[in-house]
């Protein structure tokens, strides 16, 4: 099985991470073992190569970073979970859309842990639960390596998202975790199964 490295990093600025994320791509090469790196991000809106700038309504106070990914403006905040995956795609014999849907069934496995039942679109990349979107997605490969990856709400502040037209759809509207279920939710324990579900998915082995 290869090899995987998995990091819980916390808080973190995002735009040192990305910074991260783009060098650890840049200079791996075969023997590079792949990493998946579980986060949170201060308030900021992200957005992807083909983003309009429509699409950011009232952006405030809450800084915009323009971003190498696939897909339209989103945002990330305390309480959000952030996976990166900095895979080596050959060497898992993945494409791009087998990936996408791998992260999109692990997203689904971990929200039916917690007895939520969520399902992807085929015509829109993310997770939903009953029309509204719980996951987004956005990714980049280079040199046939991914970076960039998933983000997951879990117990935030949503209103940011009312700033945006979220991915790109007007009136989209975002749920999170902690509205789905009567107990409460550590984004420690979302974590963890967050990554026990990719590790199943992409076929490493499981911790």
């Amino acid at each position: 099985m290869p090899e995987l490295i998995v990091r819980n990093l916390g808080l973190v600025e995002y735009q040192p991470t990305l910074e991260a994320m783009r060098t650890l791509t840049a200079e791996r090469d075969a023997d590079t073992p792949d990493e998946i790196w579980l986060l949170q991000h201060p308030a900021v809106f992200t957005q992807g190569q083909a983003g309009k700038a429509e699409h950011l309504l009232a952006p405030g106070d809450i800084p915009v970073i323009q971003v190498e990914r696939g897909g339209q403006v989103t945002y990330h905040g305390p309480g959000q979970l952030v996976g990166y995956l900095m895979l080596d795609l050959r060497r898992l014999g993945l494409g791009v859309r087998e990936l996408v849907s791998a992260m999109e069934r692990s997203l689904v496995d971990l929200l039916a842990s917690y007895g939520v039942e969520a399902a992807p679109k085929p015509d829109a990349p993310g997770v939903y639960v009953d029309g509204a979107k719980i996951a987004s997605l956005g990714l980049r490969v280079r040199r046939g390596c991914s970076f960039h990856g998933l983000a997951l709400n879990v117990d935030m502040d949503m209103q940011p998202f009312q700033r945006i037209n979220p991915c790109g759809y007007s009136g989209l509207q975002m749920v999170q975790l902690s509205e789905l279920v009567s107990q409460p939710v550590s984004i420690e324990d979302v974590a963890q199964r967050l990554e026990q579900a990719l590790r199943q998915q992409l076929g490493y082995r499981v911790a």
